[in-house]
């Protein structure tokens, strides 16, 4: 099968197009025949391997994962003997993060609680966009943020991958949202349900009087001092994305803030879950969520969707086709 590998970290450019050994599956595994995948931050760390304490889990010196990508979407072609969720023909999407990725190929083995089955509304392009960034989106606002119905909600980011389901699922989960981002993305942000867009080039929502009940960071580069400062009296802050320089100060101010006053200050390291694929495929089947795809690219072009990923500048989702 064709498949993208990598020996070394690197820029895109350390990405190669090759000929590798269809996987067998084993019997706990399903063997995955894959239409679909797309470009997450993830990806990003996996194939420069920085920031540099991310070589502690994804290998030192070199890469221990030898084909990148997280999030598939395809139909089942085989099946091993303990396989009880899955059958050959099914169409099934999801997040490969945590059992070895390998989603920039045309076949992929992967355990049965990596996936669920897709949604029939969605192509296999949407459904591709929605592993990894959609999960990160609810376990933000979920888990971290304990969202409920008519909180304030602002999502700094939100018209790229993960910050595009987000607006979505906070608007499902009740919350009155607002979504921050450039001028041109102002129309994506109100054609999926925010109630409120600011434009960032425009004014500082930092320095406005607006205060919010859960701000999810997804992009940016505020202090956690100027977030702290529009938050509500029990309002919650969660970093999912941004500057490092923001993350680190997550890290080491938000639990002293958090202790020393009534304003939370939280960070995220998103897990794939298949509990929570089967719950943002209800939100799918449901219409409350729908995924926003900005451009298609062939797996052989998977270093020019790196390139324009990295730019950060993607409305929605970037998609690789098969």
């Amino acid at each position: 099968m064709k498949a993208i590998t990598y020996t070394n970290y690197g820029s895109p450019d350390v990405l190669e197009l090759k000929e590798v050994a269809k996987p067998v599956p084993e019997d706990n595994q399903v063997l995955v025949k894959i239409h679909a995948a797309s470009v997450n931050y993830g990806n990003l760390v996996l194939l420069k391997g920085k920031p540099y304490l991310a070589r502690l889990v994804f290998g030192l010196l070199k890469p221990k994962y030898k084909i990148p990508g997280g999030d598939i979407a395809g139909q089942v072609e085989a099946v091993g003997k303990n396989v009880k969720l899955f059958k050959p023909g099914d169409e099934v999407f999801g997040d490969l993060s945590g059992c070895g990725w390998g989603a920039f190929a045309e076949y992929v083995s992967v355990p049965e609680n990596a996936l669920a089955i897709k949604p029939a509304n969605v192509s296999f392009e949407e459904a591709a966009a929605v592993p990894m960034a959609a999960v990160t989106a609810l376990q933000g606002l979920r888990d971290k943020g304990g969202i409920l119905s008519g909180q304030k909600v602002l999502i700094n980011g939100a018209s790229g991958g993960v910050g595009a389901f987000a607006v979505q699922i906070a608007k499902s989960f009740g919350a009155e949202v607002t979504g921050v981002c450039s001028t041109r993305n102002l129309d994506i942000l109100r054609s999926i349900g925010a109630d409120h867009a600011i434009d960032y080039t425009k004014e500082d929502f930092t320095k406005k009087d607006e205060c919010y009940d859960l701000i999810l960071a997804v992009n940016g580069h505020h202090t956690i001092p100027a977030y702290k400062r529009v938050l509500s009296s029990n309002g919650t802050f969660v970093h999912v994305g941004g500057a490092e320089a923001q993350l680190f100060q997550t890290i080491f101010l938000g639990p002293w803030i958090s202790m020393t006053g009534s304003k939370k200050m939280r960070s995220l390291l998103q897990r794939a879950n298949q509990e929570d694929l089967l719950f943002m495929k209800e939100l799918l089947e449901a219409g409350k969520v729908k995924p926003v795809i900005d451009r298609c690219y062939k797996l052989d072009e998977v270093p020019e969707a790196f390139r324009y990923f990295e730019e950060g500048h993607a409305q929605g989702k970037v998609i690789i086709t098969m």
